[in-house]
Protein backbone atom coordinates (compact mmCIF):
# COMPACT_ATOMS: atom_id res chain seq x y z
CA UNK A 1 0.00 0.00 0.00
CA UNK A 2 1.41 3.39 -1.01
CA UNK A 3 1.84 6.34 1.37
CA UNK A 4 -0.86 8.25 -0.54
CA UNK A 5 -3.32 5.40 -0.01
CA UNK A 6 -2.47 5.25 3.69
CA UNK A 7 -2.90 9.01 4.08
CA UNK A 8 -6.39 8.74 2.62
CA UNK A 9 -7.48 6.96 5.81
CA UNK A 10 -6.29 9.77 8.06
CA UNK A 11 -9.02 12.04 9.50
CA UNK A 12 -9.49 15.51 8.02
CA UNK A 13 -9.38 18.59 10.25
CA UNK A 14 -13.21 18.65 10.29
CA UNK A 15 -13.22 15.05 11.47
CA UNK A 16 -10.59 15.78 14.11
CA UNK A 17 -12.70 18.69 15.40
CA UNK A 18 -15.67 16.37 15.85
CA UNK A 19 -13.45 13.82 17.57
CA UNK A 20 -12.19 16.58 19.86
CA UNK A 21 -15.74 17.64 20.72
CA UNK A 22 -16.63 14.07 21.68
CA UNK A 23 -13.46 13.74 23.76
CA UNK A 24 -14.14 16.96 25.67
CA UNK A 25 -17.73 15.92 26.39
CA UNK A 26 -16.36 12.71 27.94
CA UNK A 27 -13.71 14.52 29.97
CA UNK A 28 -10.81 13.45 27.75
CA UNK A 29 -8.17 16.14 27.08
CA UNK A 30 -7.20 17.33 23.61
CA UNK A 31 -4.00 18.97 22.40
CA UNK A 32 -3.97 22.32 20.59
CA UNK A 33 -0.91 23.67 18.83
CA UNK A 34 -0.07 26.88 17.03
CA UNK A 35 1.14 30.44 17.59
CA UNK A 36 4.44 29.00 18.79
CA UNK A 37 2.89 27.00 21.61
CA UNK A 38 1.29 23.68 22.51
CA UNK A 39 -1.45 23.28 25.11
CA UNK A 40 -3.33 20.48 26.81
CA UNK A 41 -7.04 21.31 27.14
CA UNK A 42 -9.84 19.95 29.33
CA UNK A 43 -13.45 21.16 29.35
CA UNK A 44 -14.16 22.75 32.73
CA UNK A 45 -17.59 21.09 32.89
CA UNK A 46 -16.34 17.51 32.45
CA UNK A 47 -12.85 17.61 33.98
CA UNK A 48 -12.52 14.96 36.69
CA UNK A 49 -10.21 14.86 39.75
CA UNK A 50 -7.82 12.26 38.29
CA UNK A 51 -7.21 14.22 35.10
CA UNK A 52 -6.95 17.53 36.95
CA UNK A 53 -4.28 15.96 39.18
CA UNK A 54 -2.47 14.60 36.11
CA UNK A 55 -2.64 18.05 34.53
CA UNK A 56 -0.96 19.59 37.57
CA UNK A 57 1.65 16.80 37.65
CA UNK A 58 2.91 17.85 34.22
CA UNK A 59 4.34 20.99 35.81
CA UNK A 60 3.55 24.58 35.10
CA UNK A 61 0.39 26.28 36.20
CA UNK A 62 -2.93 25.45 34.52
CA UNK A 63 -5.15 28.34 33.48
CA UNK A 64 -8.94 28.43 33.50
CA UNK A 65 -10.04 30.25 30.34
CA UNK A 66 -13.50 31.84 30.50
CA UNK A 67 -15.36 34.17 28.16
CA UNK A 68 -15.45 37.92 28.60
CA UNK A 69 -19.17 37.63 29.37
CA UNK A 70 -18.56 35.24 32.27
CA UNK A 71 -15.61 37.33 33.48
CA UNK A 72 -17.85 40.39 33.64
CA UNK A 73 -20.25 38.53 35.93
CA UNK A 74 -17.38 37.40 38.17
CA UNK A 75 -15.81 40.88 38.27
CA UNK A 76 -12.63 39.47 36.71
CA UNK A 77 -10.60 41.50 34.23
CA UNK A 78 -10.82 40.22 30.66
CA UNK A 79 -7.52 41.69 29.48
CA UNK A 80 -7.79 39.70 26.25
CA UNK A 81 -11.16 41.24 25.38
CA UNK A 82 -13.45 38.27 24.78
CA UNK A 83 -11.39 35.92 26.97
CA UNK A 84 -10.05 35.99 30.53
CA UNK A 85 -7.22 33.67 31.64
CA UNK A 86 -7.42 32.82 35.34
CA UNK A 87 -4.38 31.00 36.83
CA UNK A 88 -5.63 28.02 38.79
CA UNK A 89 -5.02 28.47 42.54
CA UNK A 90 -2.91 25.75 44.16
CA UNK A 91 -5.82 24.62 46.32
CA UNK A 92 -8.44 24.70 43.54
CA UNK A 93 -10.26 21.43 42.88
CA UNK A 94 -12.87 20.37 40.34
CA UNK A 95 -15.64 21.91 42.46
CA UNK A 96 -13.88 25.29 42.32
CA UNK A 97 -13.42 25.00 38.55
CA UNK A 98 -17.07 24.12 38.10
CA UNK A 99 -18.19 27.00 40.34
CA UNK A 100 -16.29 29.47 38.17
CA UNK A 101 -17.73 27.99 34.97
CA UNK A 102 -21.32 27.45 36.14
CA UNK A 103 -23.30 30.42 37.54
CA UNK A 104 -26.01 28.35 39.24
CA UNK A 105 -24.73 29.21 42.75
CA UNK A 106 -23.49 32.74 42.05
CA UNK A 107 -26.16 34.35 44.22
CA UNK A 108 -25.87 31.81 47.04
CA UNK A 109 -22.04 31.92 47.07
CA UNK A 110 -21.04 35.23 45.46
CA UNK A 111 -17.48 35.35 46.83
CA UNK A 112 -15.36 33.33 44.39
CA UNK A 113 -12.33 35.56 44.29
CA UNK A 114 -10.54 37.73 44.19
CA UNK A 115 -9.86 36.44 40.67
CA UNK A 116 -6.64 37.59 39.03
CA UNK A 117 -6.42 37.39 35.25
CA UNK A 118 -3.23 37.14 33.20
CA UNK A 119 -2.22 40.16 31.16
CA UNK A 120 0.94 38.90 29.50
CA UNK A 121 1.27 36.23 26.84
CA UNK A 122 -0.79 35.09 23.88
CA UNK A 123 -4.41 34.04 24.44
CA UNK A 124 -4.92 32.54 20.97
CA UNK A 125 -4.98 28.90 22.08
CA UNK A 126 -7.17 29.76 25.06
CA UNK A 127 -9.62 31.46 22.70
CA UNK A 128 -9.59 28.41 20.42
CA UNK A 129 -10.15 26.13 23.43
CA UNK A 130 -13.27 28.08 24.43
CA UNK A 131 -14.59 28.02 20.85
CA UNK A 132 -14.12 24.27 20.74
CA UNK A 133 -15.79 23.67 24.12
CA UNK A 134 -18.65 25.98 23.17
CA UNK A 135 -19.15 24.13 19.88
CA UNK A 136 -19.50 20.93 21.94
CA UNK A 137 -22.43 22.66 23.75
CA UNK A 138 -20.62 22.52 27.09
CA UNK A 139 -20.20 25.42 29.49
CA UNK A 140 -17.81 27.84 27.73
CA UNK A 141 -14.80 27.42 30.01
CA UNK A 142 -11.64 25.36 29.57
CA UNK A 143 -8.61 24.31 31.57
CA UNK A 144 -5.52 25.06 29.50
CA UNK A 145 -1.91 24.10 30.26
CA UNK A 146 0.85 25.40 28.01
CA UNK A 147 3.40 22.62 27.81
CA UNK A 148 6.28 21.18 25.85
CA UNK A 149 4.78 19.00 23.13
CA UNK A 150 7.45 16.35 23.66
CA UNK A 151 6.29 15.77 27.25
CA UNK A 152 2.65 15.17 26.29
CA UNK A 153 1.18 11.74 25.47
CA UNK A 154 2.43 10.33 22.18
CA UNK A 155 0.68 11.40 18.95
CA UNK A 156 -2.32 9.20 18.28
CA UNK A 157 -3.27 8.79 21.93
CA UNK A 158 -4.93 12.20 22.21
CA UNK A 159 -6.75 14.19 19.53
CA UNK A 160 -4.51 16.97 18.28
CA UNK A 161 -5.62 20.09 16.44
CA UNK A 162 -3.56 22.70 14.66
CA UNK A 163 -4.86 26.20 15.31
CA UNK A 164 -4.13 27.45 11.79
CA UNK A 165 -6.41 24.84 10.20
CA UNK A 166 -8.97 24.25 12.98
CA UNK A 167 -9.63 27.88 13.95
CA UNK A 168 -11.16 29.00 10.62
CA UNK A 169 -13.28 25.83 10.40
CA UNK A 170 -14.85 26.53 13.79
CA UNK A 171 -15.91 29.97 12.54
CA UNK A 172 -17.24 29.02 9.13
CA UNK A 173 -20.82 28.06 8.37
CA UNK A 174 -21.30 24.32 8.00
CA UNK A 175 -22.48 23.22 4.56
CA UNK A 176 -25.51 20.90 4.78
CA UNK A 177 -26.19 18.57 1.87
CA UNK A 178 -29.41 16.68 1.08
CA UNK A 179 -29.63 13.09 2.30
CA UNK A 180 -33.20 11.92 1.68
CA UNK A 181 -36.74 13.25 1.21
CA UNK A 182 -40.10 11.55 1.59
CA UNK A 183 -43.78 12.50 1.49
CA UNK A 184 -45.19 13.26 4.94
CA UNK A 185 -48.81 14.39 5.37
CA UNK A 186 -49.35 16.25 8.64
CA UNK A 187 -52.41 17.56 10.41
CA UNK A 188 -51.88 21.17 9.37
CA UNK A 189 -50.70 20.54 5.80
CA UNK A 190 -51.64 17.38 3.91
CA UNK A 191 -49.27 17.74 0.95
CA UNK A 192 -45.90 17.77 2.66
CA UNK A 193 -42.42 16.42 1.94
CA UNK A 194 -39.71 16.19 4.61
CA UNK A 195 -36.11 16.75 3.51
CA UNK A 196 -33.13 15.83 5.71
CA UNK A 197 -29.86 17.77 5.33
CA UNK A 198 -26.58 16.60 6.85
CA UNK A 199 -23.70 19.05 7.39
CA UNK A 200 -20.35 18.16 5.87
CA UNK A 201 -18.58 18.89 9.17
CA UNK A 202 -20.28 15.98 10.96
CA UNK A 203 -22.62 18.22 12.95
CA UNK A 204 -26.30 17.68 13.69
CA UNK A 205 -28.79 17.26 10.87
CA UNK A 206 -31.34 19.93 9.90
CA UNK A 207 -34.73 19.51 8.26
CA UNK A 208 -36.81 21.25 5.61
CA UNK A 209 -40.55 20.58 5.42
CA UNK A 210 -41.84 21.54 1.96
CA UNK A 211 -45.57 22.05 1.62
CA UNK A 212 -47.16 21.69 -1.79
CA UNK A 213 -45.09 22.50 -4.88
CA UNK A 214 -43.80 26.04 -4.43
CA UNK A 215 -42.93 28.06 -7.53
CA UNK A 216 -39.15 28.50 -7.43
CA UNK A 217 -39.40 31.69 -9.50
CA UNK A 218 -41.44 33.50 -6.83
CA UNK A 219 -40.81 34.33 -3.16
CA UNK A 220 -41.92 31.34 -1.08
CA UNK A 221 -43.58 31.64 2.32
CA UNK A 222 -40.84 30.38 4.64
CA UNK A 223 -40.04 30.04 8.31
CA UNK A 224 -36.60 29.50 9.92
CA UNK A 225 -37.54 27.70 13.12
CA UNK A 226 -34.93 26.78 15.71
CA UNK A 227 -35.52 23.50 17.51
CA UNK A 228 -37.21 23.89 20.87
CA UNK A 229 -37.81 20.59 22.64
CA UNK A 230 -39.51 22.27 25.58
CA UNK A 231 -41.87 24.37 23.47
CA UNK A 232 -42.40 22.30 20.31
CA UNK A 233 -42.71 18.90 22.01
CA UNK A 234 -43.71 19.53 25.63
CA UNK A 235 -45.83 22.64 25.04
CA UNK A 236 -43.82 24.87 27.37
CA UNK A 237 -45.52 28.09 28.41
CA UNK A 238 -42.16 29.82 29.01
CA UNK A 239 -41.70 30.61 25.29
CA UNK A 240 -43.74 31.14 22.14
CA UNK A 241 -41.91 28.55 20.02
CA UNK A 242 -44.60 25.86 19.87
CA UNK A 243 -47.39 28.26 18.88
CA UNK A 244 -45.10 29.87 16.27
CA UNK A 245 -44.30 26.47 14.76
CA UNK A 246 -47.94 25.46 14.49
CA UNK A 247 -49.09 28.87 13.27
CA UNK A 248 -46.46 28.83 10.53
CA UNK A 249 -47.50 25.35 9.39
CA UNK A 250 -51.17 26.36 9.48
CA UNK A 251 -50.55 29.45 7.34
CA UNK A 252 -48.50 27.47 4.82
CA UNK A 253 -51.19 24.82 4.73
CA UNK A 254 -53.86 27.46 4.13
CA UNK A 255 -51.87 28.99 1.26
CA UNK A 256 -51.05 25.56 -0.17
CA UNK A 257 -47.29 26.09 -0.36
CA UNK A 258 -44.40 26.94 1.91
CA UNK A 259 -41.10 25.80 3.41
CA UNK A 260 -40.46 25.30 7.11
CA UNK A 261 -36.78 24.99 7.99
CA UNK A 262 -36.29 23.19 11.31
CA UNK A 263 -32.76 23.99 12.43
CA UNK A 264 -31.28 22.00 15.30
CA UNK A 265 -29.99 25.03 17.21
CA UNK A 266 -31.73 24.53 20.54
CA UNK A 267 -31.70 27.35 23.06
CA UNK A 268 -30.48 30.02 20.64
CA UNK A 269 -27.62 27.73 19.73
CA UNK A 270 -26.33 26.83 23.21
CA UNK A 271 -27.98 23.40 23.47
CA UNK A 272 -30.73 22.03 25.69
CA UNK A 273 -28.59 21.53 28.81
CA UNK A 274 -27.33 25.12 28.76
CA UNK A 275 -30.82 26.36 27.92
CA UNK A 276 -32.12 24.69 31.08
CA UNK A 277 -29.28 26.29 33.00
CA UNK A 278 -30.49 29.62 31.63
CA UNK A 279 -34.03 28.73 32.75
CA UNK A 280 -32.72 28.12 36.28
CA UNK A 281 -31.07 31.53 36.24
CA UNK A 282 -34.33 33.08 35.06
CA UNK A 283 -35.97 31.55 38.12
CA UNK A 284 -33.41 33.54 40.14
CA UNK A 285 -34.64 36.78 38.55
CA UNK A 286 -32.47 37.23 35.45
CA UNK A 287 -33.95 37.77 32.00
CA UNK A 288 -33.04 35.66 28.96
CA UNK A 289 -30.14 37.80 27.79
CA UNK A 290 -28.72 38.25 31.29
CA UNK A 291 -28.89 34.48 31.88
CA UNK A 292 -26.98 33.75 28.67
CA UNK A 293 -24.32 36.29 29.60
CA UNK A 294 -23.89 34.86 33.09
CA UNK A 295 -23.35 31.45 31.52
CA UNK A 296 -20.65 32.95 29.30
CA UNK A 297 -22.59 33.00 26.03
CA UNK A 298 -23.63 35.81 23.74
CA UNK A 299 -27.30 36.84 23.41
CA UNK A 300 -27.77 34.52 20.44
CA UNK A 301 -25.29 31.86 19.28
CA UNK A 302 -27.31 30.60 16.30
CA UNK A 303 -26.03 30.52 12.72
CA UNK A 304 -28.81 31.36 10.27
CA UNK A 305 -26.44 30.95 7.32
CA UNK A 306 -27.35 27.25 7.47
CA UNK A 307 -30.96 28.08 6.64
CA UNK A 308 -30.00 30.27 3.70
CA UNK A 309 -27.77 27.50 2.34
CA UNK A 310 -30.61 24.95 2.52
CA UNK A 311 -33.04 27.31 0.80
CA UNK A 312 -30.63 27.94 -2.07
CA UNK A 313 -29.98 24.21 -2.47
CA UNK A 314 -33.72 23.68 -2.74
CA UNK A 315 -33.86 26.25 -5.52
CA UNK A 316 -35.32 29.24 -3.64
CA UNK A 317 -33.79 32.66 -4.23
CA UNK A 318 -36.41 34.75 -2.40
CA UNK A 319 -38.69 34.24 0.61
CA UNK A 320 -41.62 35.83 2.34
CA UNK A 321 -40.17 35.28 5.78
CA UNK A 322 -42.43 34.41 8.69
CA UNK A 323 -40.51 36.07 11.52
CA UNK A 324 -40.44 38.80 14.14
CA UNK A 325 -36.62 38.79 14.18
CA UNK A 326 -34.92 41.41 11.95
CA UNK A 327 -31.58 39.59 12.33
CA UNK A 328 -32.95 36.65 10.37
CA UNK A 329 -33.89 38.99 7.53
CA UNK A 330 -30.47 40.65 7.57
CA UNK A 331 -28.69 37.28 7.45
CA UNK A 332 -30.87 36.04 4.60
CA UNK A 333 -30.11 39.15 2.56
CA UNK A 334 -26.41 38.98 3.43
CA UNK A 335 -26.13 35.39 2.23
CA UNK A 336 -27.93 35.95 -1.06
CA UNK A 337 -31.57 35.08 -0.28
CA UNK A 338 -33.87 38.05 -0.93
CA UNK A 339 -36.61 38.88 1.59
CA UNK A 340 -39.10 41.13 -0.21
CA UNK A 341 -41.67 40.68 2.57
CA UNK A 342 -41.63 40.04 6.30
CA UNK A 343 -44.73 38.19 7.47
CA UNK A 344 -45.39 38.82 11.21
CA UNK A 345 -45.89 35.83 13.48
CA UNK A 346 -47.35 37.13 16.74
CA UNK A 347 -48.81 34.19 18.64
CA UNK A 348 -48.35 32.34 21.91
CA UNK A 349 -48.43 35.12 24.51
CA UNK A 350 -49.00 33.71 28.02
CA UNK A 351 -48.72 35.03 31.55
CA UNK A 352 -45.62 32.85 31.94
CA UNK A 353 -43.76 34.19 28.88
CA UNK A 354 -44.80 37.85 28.85
CA UNK A 355 -41.51 38.98 30.40
CA UNK A 356 -39.55 36.72 28.02
CA UNK A 357 -41.25 38.28 24.99
CA UNK A 358 -40.71 41.78 26.37
CA UNK A 359 -36.99 41.03 26.67
CA UNK A 360 -36.90 39.77 23.08
CA UNK A 361 -38.39 43.07 21.95
CA UNK A 362 -36.30 45.33 24.19
CA UNK A 363 -32.89 43.64 24.01
CA UNK A 364 -32.97 41.54 20.84
CA UNK A 365 -34.95 43.89 18.63
CA UNK A 366 -37.82 41.53 17.86
CA UNK A 367 -40.81 43.24 16.27
CA UNK A 368 -43.55 42.28 18.73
Amino acid sequence: MTRAMTDAFLPSTDELINRARADLRMGVPVVLSGHGATALVLAAETAGPARLAALRALGGRPVLAITGRRAETLKARAYDGDVARLPLPEEADCAWVRAIADPKDDLRMPMKGPLFALREGDAALHRLAISLVKSAQLLPAALVLDHDAAALPAPGLLTRLDAASAGPLLLRASHPHPVVAARLPVRLAQGGKLHVFRPDDGGVEHYAFEIGTPDRTKPVLARLHSACFTGDVLGSLKCDCGPQLHAALAQMGAEGTGVLLYLNQEGRGIGLANKLRAYSLQDQGFDTVEANHRLGFEDDERDFRIGADILKQMGFAAVRLLTNNPKKIAMMEKTGVRVPERVPLKVGLTDQNAAYLATKAEKSGHLL
